[in-house]
């Protein structure tokens, strides 16, 4: 069998949807940062375990939660409030086999669905994910949008992982979205200044699609007119025009998040730049 591991932060809109797409398993884990709604009382209810930690960033949580939730199970399924396993993935689920390989992790296709449950097929940025693994085997880098490395071979297991990211609407969205953009510029200005370098040649050729991905958005940050070119890449490059509007909106909002970016760390360099010279005076 297989446990589940949920991360919540004041879910109770999503997650009973969430929970009942995994019913069918006798180990579910509700990893909560404190919710002051209803989360922790609907997932009790569910018979799901919770277990509580103050957030402070996506890869030292979801890393403590990986060391410390005691799981029933070898394997771990993780996912999101807002996703739900398919038919398809539940009976991939359901005929799950490790075997004596060395793989340690699946990746599982998500499918992004928007306000009006169109499929993202063409807009979608990142449709692979590893969400099947071992916890031992699984760490994570980053303080958002984290990295998965795993500590060993992947596989890729058929079926569908889907996800409404405008479930809760555009202003919960943008809102989130903002804070990404503080994370993301941070990391920016850290990767500057330790001088880390990113591979052209993974970035194009890895096989390994996490690596790829990791070594893609490294050299991304460093074009200028990122929010434009991104835009281009997904309703051009991506064809996202083929999801009708829904592709071309999400297309919109992905550059104007890149622009979040850009105008974050714009702004935390001004302001290291201010304290220098008041500094001096």
């Amino acid at each position: 069998m297989i446990s589940i591991l949920i991360l919540t932060k004041n879910e109770e809109q999503d997650l009973p949807g969430c929970l009942e797409s995994v019913k069918w398993c006798d180990d579910i884990h509700l990893y909560d940062s404190f919710s002051d709604d209803r989360t922790v009382e609907i997932a009790t209810a569910a018979g799901a375990v919770i277990t509580q930690r103050k957030f402070d960033n996506w890869s030292a949580h979801q890393n403590w939660g990986l060391a410390n939730i005691p799981f029933k199970y070898p394997w771990v399924l993780y996912i999101d409030a807002d996703e739900r396993v398919s038919e398809s993935l539940y009976q991939s689920l359901m005929d799950f086999e490790p075997g004596t390989n060395n793989v340690v992790a699946y990746e599982i296709q998500r499918r992004d669905f928007a306000w009006n449950d169109t499929w993202l097929k063409h807009a979608q940025m990142s449709p692979f994910y590893l969400r099947l693994f071992r916890p031992e085997k699984m760490r994570y880098e980053r303080l958002v949008n984290p990295v998965s490395i795993p500590d060993g071979d992947v596989g890729r297991l058929p079926g569908f992982l889907d996800h409404h990211p405008f479930s809760k609407g555009l202003k919960y969205w943008v809102k989130r979205h903002l804070d990404y953009a503080d994370m993301e510029a941070k990391m920016r200005l850290e990767d500057m200044g330790k001088g880390t370098n990113f591979s052209l040649k993974k970035a194009l050729f890895s096989k390994d699609f996490t690596e790829k991905r990791y070594h893609q958005k490294g050299l991304f940050y460093k074009l200028p007119g990122r929010p434009f070119i991104k835009w281009l890449y997904m309703v051009v490059g991506r064809r996202a025009f083929l999801d009708g509007s829904a592709g071309v909106t999400y297309a919109t909002l992905q550059a104007i998040y890149e622009y979040f970016i850009v105008l974050k760390t714009n702004e935390i360099q001004s302001a290291v730049k201010k304290t220098a010279v008041k500094a001096e005076a």
